[in-house]
């Protein structure tokens, strides 16, 4: 069960860091404090899910163990 909840929140996030990176493009050439903006909210977002992955890891080699 817990892994459904990390795959559905993997996927949440991934999707979420694709659109705040298509939106940061989109605005470098009108907004760029907007852009900006978009841009570090996405890499706050990938950091999520790096670690997100990291401790999903963690629990695979649990339960290999």
């Amino acid at each position: 069960m817990k892994q459904k909840n990390l795959l559905k929140s993997r996927k949440k996030l991934d999707l979420r860091y694709k659109q705040l990176m298509e939106q940061a493009y989109n605005l470098r050439q009108t907004d760029h404090e907007m852009s900006d903006i978009s841009e570090f909210r996405a890499l706050k977002t990938l950091n999520k899910l790096n670690r997100l992955k990291f401790l999903a890891r963690g629990e695979h080699l649990q339960s290999i163990s």
